[in-house]
């Protein structure tokens, strides 16, 4: 059996492993950590705090949102507050109506809760001159993502799960499970509050985590949680060769490019295996708004079919931002806002 002792060591090591495997934190930043009370945040606060004193090359700071959803919620955020306080690290939080929220926007209760947290997130890096936010999503989390992107099926940008770094977000645990990370609280007698929505299962996510996941450990697979990092593993190396080779067609294919319109080659374009096309209408798209959230696959083929059939000036919209124009042998990406 492994020491006790030695295990909440080694969980700190693998923290420290993902942020230099992944470059996560680098001399001089200045951390927003979102800290909830839960196990996940407060071990990743109680580590990159020891981190922190060991190196002395960074600086943290702690965010908690209330959510004003639960009764306990108070409770959570003076847990946070008494222990930032405790140890000296700045503490800034904010009281947010997500149901009021949610239900004024016309959207999902997780959804409203996200935007919220990252908008009080950018406004506190904005007011300390932080330059990354870190949020405490570990191995488990990712798995129940990528579970989530196949029951509404994803194509392989899905299968990556959640990543360690996106522009200024990082996740420090993301290598880590659950369990273990659960073990180092109580190791380290921080006490950590719990959530008890997190047990309710009338959302999807906690269903695929409180039987999905428990059910395919039991009947299928009791490592189930390692074998889908594996495929995000091998899925994201193979996504990020794909992305290099569209990147290299796209340039061969381009013929003008500005903030409000890139014209491609048509018929180089058609010469394109399908899956390339794709990519390169995402490529594109995503250049022109920063995101190919608005086009779906639908839209996709709907282009492609467009310019297969290219006999006369013919167009498409998929939204009322974007413009796509077939013209003299050209295809026209046409930014409307």
């Amino acid at each position: 059996m492994v020491d006790k002792l030695q295990e909440r060591y080694n969980m700190k090591d693998k923290v420290l492993k993902t942020i230099e495997k992944y470059n996560l934190i680098n001399k001089g930043d200045k951390l927003i950590l979102a800290v909830s009370g839960g196990p996940d945040s407060m071990c990743m606060l109680n580590i990159l705090q020891e981190l922190k004193e060991e190196k002395k090359s960074f600086e943290i700071v702690v965010a908690h949102v209330n959510h004003q959803i639960r009764e306990e919620a108070t409770e959570d955020e003076e847990y946070v507050r008494q222990y930032c306080l405790k140890n000296q690290i700045d503490f800034y939080s904010k009281s947010i109506d997500i149901q009021k929220l949610a239900h004024t926007s016309k959207i999902g209760l997780e959804e409203a809760g996200r935007i919220a947290r990252y908008e009080f997130f950018d406004e506190i890096a904005s007011k300390t001159n932080a330059n990354k936010i870190a949020v405490a999503h570990n191995k488990n989390d990712k798995t129940e993502t990528i579970i989530m992107h196949v029951l509404r099926g994803c194509g392989i940008d899905g299968l990556k799960g959640i990543e360690p770094k996106r522009g200024n977000i990082i996740r420090p645990l993301i290598e880590c499970e659950r369990k273990k990370i659960e073990f180092y609280c109580e190791q380290k007698q921080l006490n950590p509050k719990i959530d008890k929505t997190n047990l309710d299962n009338t959302y999807t996510r906690n269903k695929i985590r409180n039987i999905v996941i428990p059910y395919i450990q039991k009947e299928f697979n009791p490592n189930i949680i390692q074998s889908i990092e594996n495929l995000s593993n091998i899925i994201t190396q193979e996504n990020a060769f794909l992305e290099k080779q569209t990147q290299l067609i796209y340039e061969n294919l381009l013929i003008t490019e500005n903030v409000k319109e890139i014209i491609i080659d048509l018929k180089a374009f058609n010469s394109q295996e399908t899956v390339i096309k794709s990519r390169i209408i995402r490529y594109i798209i995503k250049r022109l708004f920063h995101s190919s959230k608005s086009i779906e696959k639908v839209h996709i083929e709907d282009i492609i079919k467009l310019c297969n059939n290219n006999i006369g000036n013919k167009y498409l919209t998929p939204n009322k931002n974007c413009k796509i124009l077939i013209k003299n042998h050209q295809i026209y990406f046409i930014n409307q806002e």
